[in-house]
């Protein structure tokens, strides 16, 4: 296997940990949602599977570029990336197992939680991607597989590039599930999103500015 198949293999673990994590530490909080489990078209159900699938890309793209650049600044971004969201991917799909909800929903679009419940950015910003749905900022497969083949310098940019978009959007999707979720605990990691990825895209757009490129329009 190469270091890109391991180290899939070892976010996904992480992820699983820490979702039995998870369900058992909101079992054990104040803000566990036992007397009032959140329905499963839900702004809170809905926020949880969407940035689950949001986040696992993050971690594909952050992996896949530290096989591609020797570059210690980029390979220590991705990995704080990768491992943030992996863990973070592992709560909220914890969430979902807590609340015996499921984690794909069956016939309803991503991100149809914010504009049934009234959110504020719905569709946009998003990149097309296979099925004709849209998801804020998530790369397409064309854009993955350049990913994958470039190297060094350019796959930096790339991923730089890449991962400003898919943080914008998921800060879009953050921001709706601070406005819209119903469980105080949610809300605040939704918010925690906001702060982190902010911050972080400040950062990329300057190592981005390093490089002498820009972010996508």
């Amino acid at each position: 296997m190469t270091r890109t198949h391991w180290a899939a293999i070892t976010a996904v673990v992480l992820a699983l940990l820490f979702a039995g994590a998870a369900t058992v530490a909101s079992a054990g909080s104040n803000d566990a949602p036992t007397s009032r489990t959140p329905s499963v078209d839900s702004a809170d159900a809905g926020f949880a599977r969407d940035m689950s699938v949001h986040h696992q890309q993050a971690v594909e793209m952050s992996f896949t570029v530290r096989d591609r650049t020797q570059d210690e600044e980029v390979r220590r971004l991705a990995y704080d990336i990768a491992n943030t969201q992996a863990n973070q991917r592992g709560m909220m799909l914890g969430w979902l197992d807590l609340w015996g909800l499921p984690k794909v929903s069956a016939g309803s679009e991503p991100m149809a939680w914010m504009n049934r419940d009234g959110g504020h950015g719905g569709h946009g910003g998003g990149h097309q991607v296979e099925d004709g749905s849209l998801m804020p900022g998530m790369a397409t497969t064309a854009s993955l597989e350049r990913l994958r083949k470039a190297s060094d310098k350019q796959a930096e940019i790339l991923y730089l590039q890449l991962m400003i978009a898919h943080h914008n959007g998921g800060v879009a999707m953050a921001e709706g599930c601070v406005q819209l979720c119903g469980v105080g605990t949610e809300r605040d990691l939704a918010q925690g999103m906001v702060d982190a990825q902010r911050s972080e895209v400040e950062l990329m757009l300057d190592l981005l500015h390093k490089r002498g490129a820009e972010a996508l329009a």
